[in-house]
């Protein structure tokens, strides 16, 4: 996706003529979308060797529409950050913020616009309205993409939301870049994406990548989700250095549920439960013992309880205790009344069924079983779910995708962490609590975890320091985020930065950081040409004459970038040097000093190690030379640039790494 060409021109019929050279007959029934707004392209409906005859000359990149994937209170209060207590901005209410997710359900208190004042003049959005949506001053604007222009029976031509995810926190690339194009020519000041790809891909293979660049380039910041393919190493898939890549953490409230047996034995086991059984004990039977016979089916399938294994005369109106599996569905059309789980899976977020169910640990589990097996009647009851207080939090939930960058080796990603587990907020009435047809709660409000949830919590961080600093760039916003995060340690993380980045997000801090690191259009563009990106190939991005030479062909390490990382081969040792400048953005008269802080196997020196500044806005370089000693593992500390008032904190991370 390039830049706009100067001058007038029609975006469809240069689209149109481009198509006509692959498909002659065709060419404007192929064209879905024109993007003209903010930046070139189109999306069209070819074949794969149809597409392939459209690389060359003047296109930057060819690549398949995908689908990408949902990355699906007193969290605020959690972070610091109570509305009673925090510094307001005069100009808040002005700060517009783009969702691009799967809708809206507007009449949700959470939307409510009352207190609200007039539409900033800024805002040139439009309102999709239809007979079943309408906009006020909190929701200024809504559209609705749909490139292929089907719509499931449950789908609404509207920007409603049917399916939840988007109240809570454009599902293809074509829709996202079509999203992306209108956003920033509405006049958005941050995007907010709770959705990625199944990995990582090329920048400019990469739908939301190219959106992110172009927003940049516009003053606009993208908060995107980190990804829920964690805690596998290399899982993020949101990656652009221009984006802020968010993992998420817990909070301190977790869900127990219980479960009694008839001998008078209480287990806590991990789920969300609302149904009440009111304490009354029930049948309780092993799924191994009530296989479906008659469709094929053995006791070593139902003791899973997969779809269809079990008997329904066996286990209908009873509670079904099932091995290694926390799938509903089976015990749910069987007809149970409740189930419990021997879960050996993660037990650090927790999720709502359409019926009573608890995941017990292995031991429990095991115990259970044990009690089943030997008793004659057994029974047993699953009780509501109750609020405990989780005493290790914050902590990088296991589902949180993890570094390192499979990308850039040396661009450190996720950037931070931000509340993502059990997280409520707003929910779709157009669908139900677990979005199956089994379950009838429908709620204005739901309970979910993911990094879509954290994606938000990030975003309004970002809106609140963008109220305080509206001029200030997307990389100088991103900064602030980070070098005034809560620190975290390997202690309740062992993935350590790959999970946390700078750390746990603060944002009533984040509005006053002291020193930024900015970067902007050029930076990235010398970052690229380091990358290996061809002149002719970024000048189509550009649009301008950017080109690659010594002076702007820069490597990695001089991206400035509020963090500092290096990969060597594993077994070796590695020396980097980073050049870095920061800005003073908030005492006029300071002198920071360096505070520099690693565990062994990394030695980090800073020159100079004292940096004062005289006015606002000065700036000031230094270079960090880094040795690490990395082994197979991972060695990690931090620079903190320190007044005596502000602790500028960036993370430092050496690594073995496997990507060449």
């Amino acid at each position: 996706m390039g830049d706009l060409p100067k001058g007038d021109f029609s975006a469809p019929s240069l689209h149109t003529s481009m198509l006509q050279d692959v498909v002659p007959s065709a060419a404007s029934d192929a064209l879905l979308y024109s993007y003209k707004r903010s930046f070139n392209g189109f999306a069209a409906k070819l074949t794969k060797k149809e597409a392939q005859k459209l690389r060359g000359e003047g296109v930057v990149s060819v690549f398949l529409s995908q689908k990408k994937q949902l990355h699906t209170s007193r969290s605020w209060d959690f972070m610091g950050f109570s509305s009673r207590k925090v510094e307001r901005s005069v100009i808040e209410s002005d700060i517009v913020v783009g969702m691009l997710d799967t809708g809206i359900w507007p009449e949700s208190e959470s939307f409510n616009d009352t207190g609200f004042g007039p539409i900033p003049a800024k805002w040139k959005g439009t309102c999709q309205k239809s007979s079943n949506f309408t906009c006020n001053k909190k929701i200024i604007g809504a559209r609705y993409y749909r490139a292929d222009g089907e719509f499931s029976p449950d789908d609404f031509k509207s920007p409603r939301d049917a399916k939840g995810h988007g109240s809570h926190t454009a599902s293809t690339a074509a829709d996202i870049l079509a999203a992306f194009d209108d956003a920033i020519a509405d006049g958005v000041d941050i995007i907010s994406l709770s959705v990625g790809g199944s990995f990582a891909s090329d920048y400019f293979d990469d739908s939301i990548a190219i959106g992110a660049f172009h927003s940049m380039k516009n003053g606009i910041l993208t908060s995107n989700s980190a990804g829920n393919g964690g805690p596998d190493p290399s899982s993020i898939v949101n990656v652009s250095p221009c984006s802020l890549s968010v993992a998420a953490s817990t909070i301190d409230r977790k869900f127990v549920t219980r479960v009694k047996l008839g001998n008078g034995e209480i287990y806590e086991g991990n789920s969300i439960n609302t149904f009440d059984l009111k304490g009354k004990m029930y049948p309780f039977i092993y799924g191994g013992d009530a296989p479906n016979i008659s469709e094929g089916f053995t006791s070593e399938d139902s003791r899973y309880c997969l779809p269809g294994s079990l008997n329904e005369t066996l286990v209908k109106g009873k509670i079904v205790f099932c091995e290694y599996s926390s799938d509903d569905e089976g015990t749910t059309e069987a007809g149970a009344v409740g189930a419990v789980f021997l879960d050996e899976g993660n037990k650090d977020y927790a999720f709502s069924y359409p019926l009573p169910l608890a995941n017990l640990n292995m031991d429990d589990g095991r115990t259970v079983l044990s009690y089943l097996s030997t008793t004659e009647t057994p029974t047993a009851t699953i009780y509501k779910s109750i609020e405990e207080n989780n005493q290790f939090a914050p902590f990088v939930v296991s589902f949180s995708s993890r570094g390192p960058n499979p990308i850039a080796a040396d661009i450190l990603k996720p950037n931070l962490t931000a509340p993502g587990v059990n997280i409520l907020a707003a929910w779709s009435e157009a669908t139900t609590v677990t979005e199956t047809e089994d379950d009838t709660r429908v709620v204005p409000y739901n309970i979910i975890s993911g990094t879509s949830m954290s994606c938000p919590h990030a975003t309004g961080a970002v809106a609140y320091v963008k109220s305080f600093h509206p001029t200030w760039s997307p990389a100088a916003i991103k900064s602030a985020l980070m070098t005034t995060a809560f620190p975290m340690t390997s202690e309740n993380n062992i993935d350590s930065e790959f999970a946390f980045g700078a750390g746990h997000i603060n944002p009533a801090l984040a509005a006053q950081p002291g020193l930024i690191y900015d970067a902007g259009e050029i930076d990235y563009i010398a970052f690229l040409c380091g990358q290996g990106y061809s002149p002719k190939y970024l000048q189509l991005i550009t649009g301008n004459n950017s080109s690659c030479s010594e002076e702007t062909n820069g490597t990695v390490w001089d991206l400035n970038y509020p963090s500092f990382a290096l990969s060597a081969t594993p077994g070796k040792s590695i020396t980097g040097v980073f050049h870095r400048t920061v800005t003073n953005v908030r005492s006029a008269v300071s002198t920071y000093k360096a505070v520099v802080k690693a565990t062994p196997g990394l030695i980090s020196q800073v020159q100079p190690s004292v940096l004062s500044f005289n006015t606002l806005g000065q700036k000031q370089s230094f270079v960090v030379t880094v040795r690490a000693e990395v082994g197979n593992s991972m060695k990690s500390g931090s620079l903190i640039w320190d007044d005596g008032l502000h602790q500028v904190r960036s993370p430092i991370v050496g690594y073995a790494s496997l990507i060449k």
